[in-house]
């Protein structure tokens, strides 16, 4: 993952995002990626539920 925390308490996901940051462009040259999960992931403590996670803006 490039810039995500995330945390499950009492059934809540908190996810946590660095707005600040920059990881370049994406691969269609279109946008600049903030922060990914690079990909479908499980989250923590819930082996069975997944999450796909993209940040970005125009660049």
């Amino acid at each position: 993952m490039k810039n995500v925390e995330m945390k499950m308490e009492d059934n809540i996901l908190t996810i946590k995002v660095d707005l600040t940051k920059e990881f370049g462009p994406s691969a269609s040259g279109k946008t600049i990626i903030i922060a990914s999960t690079e990909g479908n992931i499980s989250i923590p403590d819930k082996e069975n539920i997944k999450i796909g996670l993209n940040v970005y803006k125009k660049k």
